[in-house]
């Protein structure tokens, strides 16, 4: 039997197909700025499939019917779907930043997201990225090539901009300056985590923000312990909202 996920997150779309819980098909888009036009037309591709919807955008396939489940529960679920042994999960997207807790059973046992501040997130980055020339794809190459330890104090995107913009002027290395912002996130983002584990277990790092590899390097420094990244981390959330369709369309 087949089933769909979809996440309608602020930047992408991305879906995935499962036929009898085996990953058929991913796919990863662009939202535009028509999300819900978007989403319906991958929704089209997989007509009479089951199909639960999540994300940022998740509540804009209501009048379609498709049910939605949020992005907490689907990750804890692809997450756990991929690794049986999962207990720490942190999950990067554009927009969001989330850390989840997970029992012995898979069951949810404490989470975080962050409000309605981008830093951590990654949006903050690719401002970063951006004004310091950098493509998004680049950035955390150039930040693992940064030498001198910078620090940059704030945590709110307009301030840490101001200083950035500082750092420049003050000729400092822009691969330095990558490692600083870096930094930055990483000081947000174990903030939360810490804040519901504080066991020693393996975290694993989904979402768009996974495919930057300074931000694993980091974490594991920072956490001390391994930081797991799945193949496709920005599809784990949608691969757990199709998990879901399964299971509503089998009881």
């Amino acid at each position: 039997m087949k089933s769909l996920g979809i996440d309608i997150g602020s930047r992408t779309i991305k879906t995935v197909l499962l036929n009898d819980y085996k990953i058929e098909q991913w796919e990863v888009v662009d939202a535009t700025s028509r999300p819900s036009r978007i989403a319906r037309k991958l929704i089209e591709k997989h007509e009479q499939i089951p199909t639960v919807a999540t994300g940022y955008g998740r509540h804009l396939l209501e009048k379609e019917g498709i049910p939605s489940v949020t992005e907490i529960k689907a990750c804890a679920c692809g997450s756990r779907f991929l690794s049986n042994d999962v207990r720490s999960i942190i999950d990067i997207g554009a927009q969001d930043l989330k850390t989840i807790a997970l029992d012995t059973n898979g069951k949810i046992a404490k989470f975080e997201m962050n409000d309605r501040c981008a830093a951590g997130t990654g949006k903050f980055l690719e401002i970063m990225a951006q004004k310091l020339g950098y493509k998004i794809e680049e950035f955390g190459n150039a930040a693992l090539k940064g030498k001198k330890k910078i620090i940059i104090s704030s945590l709110c995107t307009v301030f840490a901009e101001s200083e950035v913009i500082g750092l420049l002027n003050r000729d400092e290395s822009p691969e330095d300056i990558a490692l600083a912002v870096h930094y930055s996130a990483i000081k947000k983002i174990t903030s939360m985590y810490k804040r519901i584990s504080s066991l020693n277990f393996p975290v694993y790092l989904v979402g768009g923000g996974a495919l930057n590899p300074a931000l694993k390097v980091l974490l594991q420094q920072e956490l001390e312990t391994d930081v797991v990244v799945p193949d496709n981390p920005q599809t784990v959330i949608a691969l757990g909202a199709g998990i879901i369709a399964s299971e509503k369309s089998t009881h």
